[in-house]
């Protein structure tokens, strides 16, 4: 079973966000559009009582929201894992302190035991998850009686206009079968479609809302440089249209600037944040 759902990419590129573009996803991508939501979510994790003492944080990729989940909650024990052993090295890299645990893990099949954890983070993963239900039905597993699960998929792509013109300029130079990475990240934002995963997985007081944010880039080549060189779209660029990425870089990032400006670069984003909960135990351990 593949880990993640290629079918909105090129057939014969693999998943792999490995070292360079690991390397240009953080660095670029991170503090562009991660970091915004990271944010947001962990304030809202915060806003829950009582306070977690255990949490486990799946797709965490460098770490972004990991770190600040170990800024506000640092008593409790944090599990961070992810499918991508370059991702989680850089998290390690980046990330001071002993009370994160970071682990290889894939959705599907978390290595927890059942009841383990008071919340669950699953921030921008689960679109890539071929069995999204499995997924969510094993965040409920390894969740204790009143635990919480709090998770991010972005809107549509047109709510994301930087990456619907990114995607927009990669069509240029593919006519006939241009590539549908883009696609991808943006392919989850029916929040009727999620309450339902969720409450068919076994979760009550389930509700989504949608959260729009304003992103900011120190320039649009820096932009240009993670939408082309910090995703996968950097692997099907170089296999369709070899020596070709520095002119499609370089007309992405005068097309960035243009519309959302050059230094800094300020565009719209918006995501779906889904809350959702296991029942507490009654006043005789009894489930209510």
């Amino acid at each position: 079973m593949p880990i993640y759902d290629l079918s909105l990419l090129m057939p014969t590129t693999p998943f792999a966000y490995s070292g360079f573009i690991s390397e240009n996803y953080d660095r670029y991508l991170g503090p562009y559009i991660f970091d915004p939501y990271a944010r947001h979510l962990v304030e809202y994790a915060a806003s829950g009582m009582p306070q977690p003492e255990t949490i486990l944080e799946i797709a965490c990729g460098t770490g972004r929201v990991t770190r600040l989940l170990q800024k506000t909650f640092p008593n409790a024990r944090i599990i961070a894992t992810d499918i991508s052993n370059d991702m989680l090295t850089i998290a390690r890299q980046l990330t001071t302190g002993t009370n994160i645990d970071w682990q290889i893990a894939d959705a599907q099949e978390l290595p927890f035991d059942d009841h383990s954890f008071d919340l669950v983070i699953f921030q921008f993963g689960l679109m890539f998850v071929p069995d999204k239900q499995k997924a969510l039905a094993e965040t409920h597993r390894v969740l204790a009686p009143g635990g919480r699960l709090l998770l991010g998929t972005w809107d549509t792509l047109e709510n994301n206009p930087a990456f619907d013109l990114a995607d927009k300029v990669v069509k240029k130079y593919f006519p006939i079968d241009p590539p549908r990475f883009f696609h991808a990240p943006f392919s989850l934002h029916d929040d009727d479609q999620l309450i339902t995963w969720a409450k068919d997985a076994g979760f009550t007081n389930v509700h989504a809302s949608l959260v729009q944010l304003t992103a900011f880039s120190p320039s649009a080549a820096d932009t240009a440089a993670g939408m082309l060189e910090g995703t996968l779209m950097y692997a099907t660029l170089n296999e369709l249209a070899p020596g070709q990425l520095p002119i499609i870089k370089e007309d992405l990032t005068k097309a960035l600037a243009q519309k959302f400006g050059e230094a800094p670069l300020v565009s719209p984003t918006g995501a779906w944040v889904v809350e959702a909960s296991t029942l507490s135990p009654g006043p005789t351990g009894m489930s209510t």
